[in-house]
């Protein structure tokens, strides 16, 4: 059996993913696939992304792999990364498109006209480089990271869930928006944590152990 499958839908750095939970894991198996026998019958699968979201639900549906994703992070520890957060709502602004529904609420475009900071100076889009993620409970994915470590960004949206019970981590662009998302067994995050050094490294080595099932 698999120990991790990253999901290959032809849309996310896989490779960067790949390597840093070797890096992490030496000893556990991680595959790159689009089989979904093979995600089915793995103990833990991440579901990276980098892209847009009509062309992320296309593929998967292309590829036979939305209803497998969709039964992974219902019964197994289950890492959403970037875009594979978003896909996780109802719905994305972007191109109007309809996501995989697990968690109720939106994905939003960074509104132009709040884009300033404190100076008035304009702010990018997309939103690209570190900034300080803060916790907003205690989680075991969070184990070891200090409240306010900086992570590496590169997103247009961002995602607003409608309940508030399943936040598990916000940022500030700049306007307080959530970049982390945690329910039963499933923990998603905006930022990439393959590209943020020793807070991601020790993110990733987290989800390597965790058993799931946290409220």
């Amino acid at each position: 059996m698999t120990d991790i499958a990253i999901v290959d839908y032809g849309m996310g750095n896989l490779l960067s993913v790949s390597k840093a939970f070797e890096h992490v894991a030496p000893q556990a198996d991680v595959v790159v696939t689009s089989d979904p026998a093979v995600i089915a019958a793995a103990r833990r699968v991440v579901f990276p992304g980098v892209g847009a979201m009509p062309d992320c639900m296309r593929e998967l549906s292309a590829r036979g792999l939305v209803d497998v994703v969709r039964q992974a992070a219902r019964d197994k520890p289950f890492l959403g990364i970037c875009l594979g957060m978003q896909a996780l709502f109802a719905h994305s602004e972007e191109g109007d498109c309809a996501g995989l529904g697990l968690l109720p609420g939106n994905v939003r475009r960074f509104p132009a006209e709040a884009m300033k900071d404190e100076a008035g100076n304009r702010l990018k889009v997309p939103h690209i480089g570190w900034n300080r993620v803060h916790r907003t409970a205690a989680h075991p994915m969070w184990t070891g990271i200090d409240d306010g470590a900086r992570f590496y960004f590169v997103h247009s949206y961002y995602c607003e869930p409608a309940e508030q019970a399943v936040v598990a981590g916000f940022s500030h662009y700049p306007f307080a928006f959530t970049c982390a998302v945690a329910r039963d067994n499933l923990f998603a995050v905006q930022f990439h944590p393959e590209k943020s050094q020793a807070a991601g490294l020790r993110l990733l080595a987290n989800f390597v152990t965790w058993e799931g099932n946290q409220g």
